[in-house]
């Protein structure tokens, strides 16, 4: 089995990797520092399975379909793709710079447009795959001080559910995670204790399982949040 997982260094990408790893995936790594993907990749490596690593800046398009083009001779089909890369900018909308909305829709919705393109083409042809789309509470509500970064994320709901309702009669399965505050490296340095948080690992716990549910069974969404923040 091959999983593609964008944003894959850090927080849960890295968590979602390491989950498939275990459970004997080939990996198609991408995420912007070249060196945090080789440390992750030296990490994993063991021989005889294949993990590969791609240094892309999401929110460029000809970078993305550089890797696209590039995995589809390297890596054969994807049976799982993980849209995990985001940008997350606070600041109120109205007083921002136009660019500050702009990088984030490239990031977390752009991004997730083409590479679910691609990838989706290919599941539809084969009628087989899974899409998984790292959105957010943001999605559903707006956050405060993040009012660019709500309505990128709503965007990137609405894009899963198209895919879900385009993909699902060709047994491609698509399913949206909407996480509260996750402790990921954006919250380095609180002093908020760990059991506030969601954790990385309980959303790749939470993935791995829905992967392995019965063909006929689509989870739509996952809202999956702090018990007392």
């Amino acid at each position: 089995m091959n999983a593609v997982i964008t944003g894959a260094t850090r927080g849960i990408g890295r968590a979602i990797a390491i989950k498939l790893w275990e459970k004997g995936f080939n990996l198609a790594l991408v995420a912007r520092n070249k060196m945090e993907l080789e440390k992750l990749r030296d990490e994993l490596f063991v021989t005889g399975r294949k993990i590969l690593i791609y240094a892309v800046d999401c929110g460029i398009k000809e970078e993305v379909y550089k890797f696209l083009n590039a995995n589809e001779n390297e890596f054969g089909f994807a049976d799982v793709l993980v849209n995990n890369v985001g940008a997350f900018l606070p600041g109120s909308m109205l007083d921002e710079e136009d660019e500050a909305f702009e990088k984030q829709q490239s990031i977390n919705v752009n991004a997730g447009y083409y590479i679910s393109k691609f990838y989706g083409k290919k599941m539809r042809s084969e009628k087989r795959g899974h899409i998984f789309n790292i959105c957010s509470v943001a999605s559903k509500a707006p956050v405060k001080n993040g009012g660019s970064y709500s309505v990128t994320k709503a965007a990137m709901l609405s894009l899963n559910n198209v895919l879900r309702q385009e993909l699902a009669p060709h047994q491609v399965k698509v399913t949206a995670f909407l996480p509260g505050s996750t402790k990921t490296s954006s919250w380095e340095g609180t002093t908020i204790p760990d059991e506030k948080f969601v954790q990385p690992e309980d959303i790749a716990e939470t993935l791995f399982t829905i992967l392995n549910l019965s063909k006929g069974v689509n989870v739509d969404e996952v809202l999956i949040t702090p018990l007392d923040f």
